[in-house]
């Protein structure tokens, strides 16, 4: 079991620190930044009135989530924030399934992956809440019901990032985990790839969708 600590780093010394980068999953994720950009290529080539089989694939995945972003927001939001509810789901989607490829690891299983995302959906959400209300009207609301609630309305508001990113990666990392002991036990035959597929299909679509899902209503809180 010694790949599961096995770690390639790339350690570079900025003005007395160290900033170490993980190699494999900057690489996992430039593989599934491919695989969007190729996909993405082969829905919009030759679009058509009668659309091919790719082009029918991406407009119905692009109206459903589309569809999800407007019940939670309004028309005009879905217009601004539904191309990043789109991105969000395809990138956690292929990122959580590409540990079923031999060789490949999901970049979802380092927790720097889903608390910069975890990170990004907060900040957006926020900058949405200002833009919306106004920054008086948003910085008041930390102060319902009253003043000094607002340390811990902070703290729950800081509590979602960690909520969001921790929730994607125990499952990711467990699954790994599980998949990684069972090959040892009983020798990578017939269990392990029922449960890859398990952990990587089902477990990973739905746990992409549960943290897309999770930012669409962040942000919509926010603005309302």
């Amino acid at each position: 079991m010694g790949e599961l600590g096995r770690i390639h780093q790339l350690i570079i010394p900025i003005l007395g620190y160290n900033v170490t980068i993980n190699l494999e999953v900057v690489l996992m994720t430039w593989i599934v930044f491919a695989i969007l950009v190729v996909v993405g290529i082969l829905s919009t080539r030759k679009r058509g009135i009668f659309p091919r089989s790719m082009q029918m694939f991406g407009e119905l995945f692009v109206n459903q989530f589309y569809d999800i972003t407007e019940d939670a927001l309004d028309r005009e939001m879905a217009k601004k924030y539904g191309p990043l509810i789109c991105a969000l789901f395809m990138f956690l989607v292929l990122a959580n399934w590409l540990g079923i490829i031999p060789h490949l690891e999901e970049p979802t299983k380092d927790l720097n992956t889903p608390l910069s995302l975890g990170l990004m959906g907060f900040a957006i959400a926020h900058y949405a809440g200002i833009k919306s209300k106004g920054f008086k009207a948003y910085a008041r609301e930390y102060m319902e019901p009253m003043f000094f609630m607002m340390p811990l309305n902070v703290i729950g508001e800081l509590a979602k990032i960690v909520s969001i990113s921790f929730r994607l990666f125990g499952n990711i990392m467990g699954g790994s985990i599980i998949i990684l002991v069972v090959s040892h036990l009983t020798y990578s035959i017939v269990l392990p790839p029922l449960l890859n597929a398990f952990f990587g299909l089902f477990v990973g679509t739905i746990q992409a969708f549960v943290f897309t899902m999770l930012t669409v209503v962040y942000i919509s809180v926010q603005v309302k």
